[in-house]
């Protein structure tokens, strides 16, 4: 690990800056709608525009990048995340913070494309799971630091929009003068939805439905803190109790992953997380410590999710086909994250603040008894033929869903030369037995 965090350490760097700044710009709108009166319907448009944006930069960013190249691509976005979040206070209007919201998504999934083929093309098979599980607790981090520089300055000002557009500049210092330039940027042709569907049924409703959950966290969570009438300091604690919690489960959920029968573990985080999101709806209101406490509940069931969704959809994959299936779960989990926000802003403005809970374990819910349906349609794989967990946030681009798949297909192959080398040990022995 260590070897990873030497060599990668300016890439690190660079995109924890990156992810800063977002975290500050995602949680500071939703305050800032509040100040600015805006409805929670019209701030759930506002937050969806985000996910647009993204979903299309990782359709549209490879083509960019083998058009002009890594570090145009890195510095021309860069510049225009930077202009849009010091734009955002001087056009406080619904329609041109959905507009900057769209543009900024789909910059940062660009950005975000670029920096991770630097990190991919910086390690080798050997190193590769590893530096996946650095990159994972980077992202994480970034957005809990985040949380903490809202208190620095008057969401109703300018500083707070400063900030995060100075930590975006700055972060392609490192980047840009670390590494060198990569190969020429590839992407697996993905598979069609109906055959990935064929495939995995639960796998393909499940990162639908997971999509819908985090983007209400990750674009919700702020604009619920206002509604709900929080200060700016509980609001930046709660979404930080959000990412805390999927940082905390995710790597005991990965080692239980391993060893019980994931449809099975599926099924009872499912549950978990909508008995949680029911206590915050219930009682949410009545204490900030009780509302802090779901908040990691909500976070530690759902972060997790994606990457367990992953994992059981490869079960039923050839290593081969692994990478090409990625395209299709990031499609899907695209599209249920534009729905996400909408939705949960329709729900609140229907009963409340409070409904922010209520869409999350909905969704949760109905996929509680879509596994427990498929658990009576056909049988799980073995622990044997199962592959490895590995770590991976719903906000994957298509550079770090293909990592992840690599280090699938690595594991994989690795169980099938350990399972081969004891038959043949076995084999050996059996035919020395009959020997003597």
């Amino acid at each position: 690990m260590i070897q990873v965090l030497v060599s990668t350490w300016a890439l690190l760097l660079g995109i924890l800056l990156l992810l800063v700044g977002n975290g500050v710009q995602g949680t500071l709108l939703g305050v800032r709608g509040g100040i600015e009166g805006f409805s929670t319907l019209a701030m759930s448009i506002v937050m969806s525009g985000y996910f647009v944006g993204f979903l299309g930069g990782s359709r549209l960013a490879p083509a960019m990048i083998r058009r002009v190249g890594h570090i145009r691509v890195f510095a021309a976005l860069g510049s225009m995340i930077s202009a849009i979040l010091i734009l955002y206070p001087a056009f406080a209007h619904p329609i041109s913070w959905t507009l900057g919201r769209i543009l900024i998504g789909f910059c940062f999934s660009a950005v975000y494309v670029t920096a991770e083929s630097w990190l991919n093309n910086s390690v080798d098979n050997a190193n590769r799971g590893k530096a996946l599980s650095l990159y994972m607790i980077t992202q994480s981090a970034g957005i809990v630091i985040a949380q903490g520089l809202l208190v620095l300055g008057d969401p109703s000002g300018f500083i707070l929009f400063v900030i995060p557009s100075v930590l975006v500049s700055i972060s392609f210092t490192p980047i840009l003068l670390s590494v060198a330039p990569t190969p020429a940027f590839a992407t697996t042709k993905p598979m069609s939805l109906r055959q990935l569907y064929s495939i995995s049924p639960l796998g393909c409703i499940g990162i639908f439905l997971l999509g819908g959950m985090y983007s209400a966290m990750l674009g919700m969570a702020s604009v619920f803190g206002s509604a709900a009438g929080l200060s700016v300091a509980q609001i930046s604690s709660f979404v930080a109790a959000l990412y805390l919690g999927g940082l905390c489960c995710q790597f005991p959920i990965g080692w239980m992953s391993d060893r019980l029968d994931r449809r099975g573990l599926i099924l009872w985080i499912s549950v978990i997380g909508a008995a949680v999101s029911a206590l915050g709806m219930m009682f949410g209101a009545s204490s900030y410590v009780v509302l802090l406490i779901v908040a990691f509940g909500v976070g530690g069931m759902t972060n997790p999710l994606y990457a367990l969704l992953i994992a059981y959809t490869n079960d039923y994959l050839d290593p081969e086909d692994m990478a090409a299936a990625s395209g299709g779960l990031l499609f899907l989990n695209g599209l249920g994250a534009i729905a996400g926000p909408i939705l949960t802003g329709w729900i609140m403005a229907q009963v409340g603040p409070y409904g922010f809970f209520l869409f999350i374990g909905l969704l949760m819910a109905a996929l509680a008894l879509y596994a427990a349906w498929r658990m009576t349609q056909r049988q799980s794989p073995s622990s044997v033929e199962t592959v490895s967990y590995a770590p991976i946030l719903p906000s994957a681009t298509p550079v770090v869903a293909e990592l992840v798949q690599e280090v699938f297909i690595e594991n994989q192959e690795e169980v099938v030369s350990d399972a081969q080398d004891a038959a043949e040990l076995e084999y050996a022995e059996r035919e020395a037995a009959g020997g003597r």
